[in-house]
C-alpha cells in the first residue's frame, strides 16, 4: 500500500482510504451487498480473503468459537463457549460506524477483484495490492464486529429455550442471523446495530425452530398462530381464573372455535413409541399400546375352521342353493348383495331368490347340518 494513504497503526478508517476508493465505494457497494452467491472456485492467495466477505458460511470467528466449545466437551460446551466470547469487547457506537466503513470498503475492494479476475480491468500492480489488503482488511472488520455481538445472540437464544431446540442449537442459528446483519447493516441511517441486528437474529432462530424443533414441520406461518394461541390461553387463564374455552380463544383471535381445535392438534406433539418409561428405562411406551388391528392367533385359527366348516355344509347343498347362500352373507368377497342383484346373477325374479333362500335356510336350521356350527357361537 503507498505510503501516502497507509494509516499508521490501528483499524482502517474513513480518513485513512483514499478519495477515490471511497467515493467509488458509496456508489457501488449496496449491488455487492444484495448478492447471496459465492464468488466462483480458485483464486489467488491474495485475493481468497478478499472473497471471504461475500461468504455467508461460518466465519472465522464463529468457527473458533465452536471449535473450542466442541473441545471442551458436551457437559461444558456452554460454558466454554460463554467463556470464549466474553473475552471480546463490547463496542461503542463510534467503533461500530467505524468498522462497517471498513466493511463496505472491503466489499467494494473485493468486488473489484473479482471484476479483474472475470476480465481485464486495468488494475496496476500496486492497486491490486491495495486493493486485496482492503479487502482483507474489510474480512477483519467483519469477524471483529461478529466477535463483539455474540453475546447478543446468546441472550435473545435464552428467550427461545424449551421448544424442542437445544440451547446451543439455537445459539447457532442465531449466530447464522447474526452473520446476515453484519453484511445488510447500513450505517449511515444512524441506528446502532445491536438494534438492527436483534431483528435478523430472532428471525433465523424463528425460522430454525419452525423447521428442526418439531418432528412434523409445521409452516412458519401456522407456528405464529400457534404462538398467539398459546400467549392468548395463558393471558385468558389470568383474567378468569380457568381455561379459556374454544369460542372465548376464538372470539379474543378473530377466528372460528373450529379454527381453534384445529391450531391444538397441529400444535399436539408426537409421542415416541419407542420412549422409555420408568427410573430402569427398561420398558418402552409402545410396550403398552395395544395394537387393534393385530391377529390373535387362536382367534384366527377359529375362523379357519370355521369356514372349512361353512364350505363342508355348502357342499351338502344344491350348486344353486349353495351358491345364493355364498352371494347373499357375503361368504366369497364379504360384501352381501341383495335379492334383486342376486336374481340378476341367475336371471330370476327377486321373489324366486328370496325363495330359494328360505328353503335353503331350512335345511340348514336341520341338526344335522346345524350342530357342527353350534360351537361357533357360543
Amino acid at each position: 500500500m503507498p505510503s501516502r494513504w497507509r494509516p499508521l497503526c490501528g483499524p482502517v478508517s474513513r480518513i485513512a482510504m483514499p478519495p477515490e476508493v471511497l467515493g467509488e465505494a458509496n456508489v457501488a457497494t449496496t449491488a455487492g451487498e444484495t448478492s447471496d452467491q459465492d464468488p466462483p472456485g480458485a483464486l489467488a492467495e491474495q485475493e481468497d480473503a478478499a472473497d471471504d466477505i461475500w461468504d455467508e458460511d461460518e466465519s472465522p470467528a464463529l468457527r473458533r468459537a465452536r471449535k473450542e466449545a466442541e473441545l471442551a466437551g458436551g457437559g461444558d460446551s456452554t460454558r466454554a463457549y460463554l467463556k470464549q466470547i466474553g473475552r471480546v469487547p463490547l463496542l461503542s457506537a463510534a467503533e461500530e460506524v467505524d468498522l462497517a466503513i471498513r466493511i463496505e470498503v472491503g466489499l467494494y475492494a473485493a468486488q473489484k477483484l473479482r471484476a479483474e479476475r472475470e476480465g481485464p480491468a486495468g488494475l496496476t500492480i500496486a492497486r491490486h495490492r491495495d486493493l486485496t489488503w482492503i479487502a482483507r482488511d474489510g474480512v477483519a472488520a467483519k469477524d471483529h464486529l461478529l466477535e463483539a455481538n455474540l453475546r447478543l445472540v446468546v441472550s435473545i437464544a435464552k428467550r427461545y429455550t424449551g421448544r424442542g431446540m437445544a440451547f446451543l442449537d439455537l445459539i447457532q442459528e442465531g449466530n447464522l442471523g447474526l452473520v446476515r446483519a453484519v453484511e445488510k447493516f447500513d450505517y449511515s441511517r444512524g441506528f446502532k446495530f445491536s438494534t438492527y441486528a436483534t431483528w435478523w437474529i430472532r428471525q433465523a432462530i424463528s425460522r430454525a425452530m419452525a423447521d428442526q424443533a418439531r418432528t412434523i414441520r409445521v409452516p412458519v406461518h401456522m407456528v405464529e398462530i400457534i404462538n398467539k394461541l398459546a400467549r392468548v390461553e395463558r393471558e385468558l387463564l389470568q383474567q378468569l381464573g380457568r381455561e379459556a374455552t374454544p369460542p372465548e380463544l376464538a372470539a379474543e383471535l378473530g377466528i372460528t372455535p373450529a379454527k381453534v381445535l384445529e391450531v391444538r392438534q397441529i400444535a399436539r406433539e408426537p409421542i415416541s413409541l419407542d420412549q422409555t418409561l420408568g427410573d430402569e428405562g427398561t420398558n418402552q411406551f409402545g410396550d403398552f399400546i395395544e395394537d387393534s388391528e393385530a391377529v390373535v392367533a387362536v382367534e384366527k385359527v377359529a375362523f379357519t375352521l370355521l369356514q372349512e366348516q361353512l364350505q363342508s355344509i355348502l357342499d351338502t347343498l344344491s350348486e344353486r342353493e349353495a351358491g345364493v347362500m355364498r352371494l347373499r352373507y357375503g361368504l366369497v368377497d364379504g360384501q352381501p348383495r341383495t335379492l334383486d342383484d342376486i336374481g340378476q346373477v341367475y336371471g330370476v325374479t327377486r321373489e324366486r331368490i328370496r325363495q330359494i333362500e328360505s328353503k335353503t335356510m331350512s335345511k340348514l336350521r336341520h341338526p344335522s347340518r346345524s350342530q357342527s356350527l353350534r360351537d361357533y357361537l357360543e
